[in-house]
């Protein structure tokens, strides 16, 4: 019995099992064992296979986006618009075969955009290619889920089943849960709140099933089995994800509007290039990424070349980017901007810099 067939029963087993407070612990163990052949399916296999066409595309830009969808649902039409690069588009499926890079320039960032080959369903068992498209989008930082207007619903549903079996969480944050195996004293199990969905004996079941028999769990929120297993496995990827739905221009204004009003979506038609600036202002709200522009003494400040970091970076993180020696020798900053009480306000390396700050380093 091959990985894929095992997998195939539990998740027969799951669905026919009726959920209640006797069967808790069973699905708790079905779950755990779940995530384990999973896990084993996406290590790559140890016999030589021949070597193929390069997939993945070195990391370049200040941030990179991931374009997931099915065949022919507009994705190379949509890099072929946003960025200057042609991607090939034809109207029948897997036009794109490889992974297509462009860069969008906006707000003086470079975003780099990446055309992968559609999914299809059973991607995350190797199906057409869809562990290698998986596998970049991981490497993101947000991932466009490029949706086709008539049928997103399905379509949606099953994108996001195909990541989630491969461990990418969409707009998810990580759970907050404490978990450090130890070498002996058995299991410590704790929790800061009053637990619904876990309890101490589904826990243990749940770490047996892993071979760890020596563990400190701390519970800080109130977490589901799923959640655990994912503290525990820890190779899971918490990243946001935009639904962009296009081709509206084939459906009803009020099948527009129900769209538009999802959490995490914007409408969008690539053939009649409507509402695609909006788009790149939601982009640019996921990606968190900040404009820090600098200054020379005596000088007015270079507003051409911006600094582009993530949102929360300091004065330190500044330096870095300027030199890497900057840091050792430097003495304060002065930053003009709202991330100051007044303007120009002296500032140390610990300083939090916010959207188009203005700084002059000096140095000891």
């Amino acid at each position: 019995m091959g990985i894929l067939e095992k997998i195939s029963e539990i998740e027969k087993e799951i669905a026919r099992t009726q959920k209640n407070k006797a069967t808790e612990y069973h699905l708790g163990l079905l779950k755990a064992k779940l995530a384990k052949y999973r896990a084993q399916l996406l290590e790559p296999s140890k016999s030589a296979s021949t070597k193929g066409e390069g997939f993945d595309v070195m990391k370049s830009g200040d941030a990179r986006v991931a374009l997931i969808g099915f065949p022919s649902v507009g994705k190379s039409t949509f890099l072929s618009l946003m960025t200057s690069t042609a991607s090939e588009a034809a109207s029948y499926e897997f036009t794109t075969l490889t992974c297509i890079p462009g860069v969008i320039e906006y707000k003086g960032a470079n975003i780099q955009l990446l055309d992968l080959p559609g999914i299809i369903e059973g991607a995350a068992q190797g199906k057409g290619r869809g562990r290698q498209v998986i596998a970049v989008a991981r490497t993101a930082d947000v991932v466009i889920m490029m949706l086709d207007a008539t049928k997103g619903e399905v379509q949606r549903g099953l994108l996001e089943k195909e990541l989630e079996s491969v461990g990418i969480r969409l707009n998810k944050h990580k759970p907050n849960i404490y978990f450090k195996p130890k070498k002996g004293g058995g299991i410590s199990f704790n929790s800061t709140v009053t637990l619904t969905q876990c309890s101490e004996k589904l826990v243990q079941l749940i770490l047996h099933e892993y071979k760890i028999f020596n563990a400190e769990v701390l519970f800080r929120e109130d977490c589901s089995p799923d959640e655990f297993i994912d503290v525990i496995v820890g190779n899971r990827v918490y990243m946001p994800c935009l639904y962009v739905y296009n081709k509206i221009d084939q459906i009803s204004m009020e099948e527009v509007d129900r769209l538009a009003r999802k959490p995490n979506s914007v409408v969008i038609s690539c053939g009649m290039k409507l509402n695609l600036d909006y788009l790149l202002e939601m982009l640019w709200e996921y990606l968190a990424l900040t404009c820090i522009y600098t200054k020379k003494r005596g000088q007015r400040p270079d507003f051409t070349d911006a600094i582009i970091l993530r949102k929360g970076a300091s004065v330190e993180h500044v330096c870095h980017r300027i030199h890497r020696s900057l840091a050792s020798q430097f003495k304060y900053a002065l930053v003009w901007g709202t991330s100051t009480k007044y303007s120009p306000q002296r500032v140390g390396l610990t300083h939090t810099m916010e959207h188009e700050d203005v700084i002059q380093i000096v140095k000891k």
